[in-house]
């Protein structure tokens, strides 16, 4: 397996690699690379490795900087001594998310993750998997509360809405949960069937509203778990609204 590993600290990138090769002889560390600017001139420089090592805070910039530039064609593995980028790693070919300080468990288990998925779907190529999961109907979003995350079920969300441009999922429990993502990010991937944008801060489930009516035009909502503000449905999106909930 030929590998790369992207890290700006030169003893880190040592013991990464020696735990590696004492893990698995067949492993070929290709390149250790310090920054996003060598990164991007050695990708652009040399074929695809089959996994790449990266560190998320390198000395000229964030590594995802890496992945915007230049789409990569391998899985990759995180590591980081922070938490807080989980949700933004999986946007980028990530298969795993290693907290430092690394052992050599923690990398095992994170080899054994890529050798699992490799043969589960008898694929040499992980990247495949990846693939072919992000082509599936999204079901879940990973949400935070406190510093844990959550992979939070599409079906028990009641509504997604925005307070101080911080987006939150309300489930039907009452929870309320940090998501990553903006609400036109999840109009994208919600069940128009199931979810409707109501206004600019209020994406709701149906089995979330639980009466409206009409109020000069406008069409006021109520949702459960309640809201401690006015909903309304805009002039112009009554009539998309009526029509999704089944309405004349």
């Amino acid at each position: 397996m030929n590998i790369i590993i992207i890290e700006d600290e030169l003893l880190a990138q040592a013991k990464l690699e020696t735990m590696l090769v004492s893990l698995n002889k067949s492993i070929t560390v290709l390149a250790k690379i310090s920054s996003v600017k060598d990164a991007l001139t050695w990708l652009s420089q040399n074929p695809s490795p089959d996994l790449a090592f990266v560190d998320i805070q390198l000395s000229d910039d964030h590594s995802f900087e890496i992945f915007r530039q230049h789409p990569t064609p391998f899985p990759v593995i995180f590591t980081t001594a922070y938490d807080k980028y989980l949700l933004e790693s999986f946007e980028f070919n990530s298969i795993d998310y290693l907290l430092k300080p690394i052992t050599e468990d923690k990398l095992k288990r994170a080899l054994d993750k890529v050798k699992n998925l490799a043969l589960h779907f008898q694929q040499g190529n992980v990247l495949k998997v990846i693939q072919q999961q992000n082509q599936l109907p999204k079901k879940r979003i990973l949400a935070k509360k406190g510093t844990e995350f959550i992979a939070l079920e599409f079906d028990d969300v009641a509504y997604f809405y925005t307070d101080h441009k911080i987006v939150f999922a309300r489930d039907f429990s009452g929870r309320q949960l940090i998501v990553d993502k903006n609400l036109g990010e999840l109009e994208e991937v919600l069940d128009k069937n199931k979810f409707f944008r109501l206004n600019r801060k209020f994406i709701a489930q149906l089995k979330a509203i639980e009466r409206f009516k009409p109020e000069s035009g406008k069409i006021r909502i109520f949702l459960k778990p309640q809201v401690n503000e006015e909903i309304h449905v805009s002039k112009e999106t009554a009539p998309a609204f009526r029509l999704w909930m089944g309405g004349d």
